[in-house]
């Protein structure tokens, strides 16, 4: 059973040991406010006392354990290749639920009725940034929020697959499947870089990613535009943007129909 030494730190840095090793040996079910005491060598009152509750404790024990990888993904330069960053960063996303699986399990997995995790939702925004990005630079063929959630929910159900096949031992029979969905993933939101390619929709298309591209633009201000026209040309934009995906689900060899 975990235990923390009861002499060299004070009650709450202690409560804070016990509950995360706790966590990492048996997973949420093994924090409970009987183990973190005993581990800490506290009373739970004193737990209340410093984190309110139990769910204040885990929200700080999270919080801790978040905070490196956080750090990694805010330190992304904001000059590099946001293509390259959204590869690397589902990468290192991946890497740290393998390497903290009770941890991201709470963090991604805890049904919080109604509020969102600050952390959890500090690294989404850090996400529709470098997406905001690739949006500017002409390279996204979605809207920037879809974009955004579809690489995060791919991720993370990627992440929750290895992590059960790491449990069961059988980590090496899902080898390239991280690699394989996220370029599927990137595939599905990104223009390419060179897009010479000859095909019916390809005016479709290069509208579709120029919309994304300007709507993403104006985010930075046009002071040119009243409220409502800004409003009126992102509805404009937004139709020009769906209309790629309408052209890709029809049949290649066909125009398609025009809009009545």
């Amino acid at each position: 059973m975990a235990t923390v030494e009861t002499t060299t730190a004070q009650p709450r840095e202690r409560i804070l040991q016990a509950a995360t090793a706790l966590l990492a040996e048996g997973g949420r079910e093994a924090v409970s406010t009987r183990a973190v005491s005993a581990a800490a060598g506290v009373q739970a009152q004193t737990i209340y006392r410093h984190f309110g509750d139990m769910q204040g404790l885990l929200d700080e024990v999270a919080r801790r354990g978040y905070a490196s990888y956080l750090a990694a993904k805010q330190a992304q330069d904001a000059d590099g290749d946001p293509v390259a960053q959204l590869r690397s960063g589902w990468d290192m996303h991946v890497a740290f639920g393998l390497a903290n699986p009770a941890l991201y399990r709470l963090l991604y997995t805890e049904p919080r009725p109604g509020q969102q995790f600050a952390v959890t939702g500090d690294a989404h925004q850090v996400l529709l940034r470098i997406v905001e990005r690739v949006a500017k630079a002409g390279r996204l063929r979605t809207g920037v929020e879809a974009a955004a959630t579809m690489i995060h929910s791919s991720g993370m159900g990627v992440t929750l697959t290895l992590i059960a096949a790491q449990a069961d031992g059988r980590l090496s029979d899902y080898e390239g499947l991280s690699d394989n969905v996220r370029e599927a993933v990137l595939d599905s939101v990104l223009a390419p870089a060179d897009d010479t390619a000859a095909r019916p929709s390809a005016g479709a298309h290069h509208a579709a990613v120029h919309a994304v591209a300007l709507k993403s633009l104006m985010r930075d201000g046009v002071r040119s535009l009243t409220l409502g026209e800004r409003t009126l040309l992102g509805e404009w934009l937004d139709r020009i943007a769906a209309e790629d995906a309408e052209v890709g689900a029809a049949d290649p060899g066909e125009e398609p129909a025009r809009r009545r």
